[in-house]
């Protein structure tokens, strides 16, 4: 039997379910790769230094570049797990969410290719090792891809919902490979961003009337990489305590 540990590639590793996701993937006998735009010194996690990768997932033309450094960390050109967490949203003033009217082209251009284009593009890059090792890839969408937001502006709204239709897209596409695709849909979770008017939020909204954890997310996530998901394929889980019912 080898002794080669499966590999998890998760982007934006840094803060929030990412990190709680690298945590909860080593507890669990992973080697993991990070990648992120911060370098690893702001990673509190053993072994971060030796298996970051720091890289803008905004510039597309570096994803070639990206997928060739995780290559020549693969020892036997398998990766297990591709998990697509990095995403950014922009917000105006004091926090404001940013709409129509208020978004730019550049705007769109950033938060598109961070949360939505490159997550294909290096999905497409990576198929080789996925495939080789029936890999699982699970892309992190939002509940803000379903409904609208209080907090989340309408490029990162449009942002997530296009992952949810592109989660589907690769399933159908990739199942005949043996890779499958999944993505998970957070709501409220308890990490270090949360919005000024999160507590009334849950308060109203969420019928279990509190925050999720970034444990509890990860958990999903580890579930949606492991053997004990091995027909579940092109699925959304929602992950919000009945937010979006």
């Amino acid at each position: 039997m080898s002794d080669v540990k499966p590999v998890l590639l998760l982007t934006g590793a840094s803060r929030g379910i990412g990190h709680a996701t690298v945590k909860l993937f080593q507890e669990r006998g992973w080697r993991l790769l990070t990648v992120s735009r911060h370098s690893s010194e702001l990673c509190g996690w053993p072994g971060a230094k030796d298996s970051h990768i720091q890289a803008d997932l905004e510039n597309l033309e570096g994803i070639a570049d990206l997928a060739a450094q995780v290559r020549g960390r693969l020892a036997d050109g398998r990766l297990h797990a591709l998990v697509n967490n990095a995403g950014i949203s922009s917000k105006g003033p004091e926090g404001r969410r940013l709409g129509v009217m208020e978004t730019d082209a550049a705007l769109w251009t950033k938060v598109l290719n961070v949360n939505l284009v490159s997550t294909a593009l290096l999905a497409r890059a990576l198929m080789p090792e996925l495939e080789q090792a029936r890999g699982s890839i699970v892309n992190v969408t939002s509940i803000a891809g379903s409904r609208v937001h209080p907090f989340a502006g309408v490029a990162y709204a449009a942002s997530k919902a296009a992952l949810a239709a592109l989660t589907r897209e690769m399933a159908h596409e990739f199942g005949g490979r043996g890779v499958r695709a999944n993505a998970i849909a957070p709501g409220e979770i308890g990490t270090s961003i949360l919005s000024e008017g999160t507590d009334e939020l849950v308060a109203e909204e969420v019928p279990m009337r509190r925050l999720g954890t970034p444990r509890e997310v990860a958990e999903t996530i580890y579930f949606l990489c492991s053997e004990a998901s091995s027909y579940v394929n092109g699925s959304e889980v929602h992950i919000n305590g009945g937010q979006h019912v």
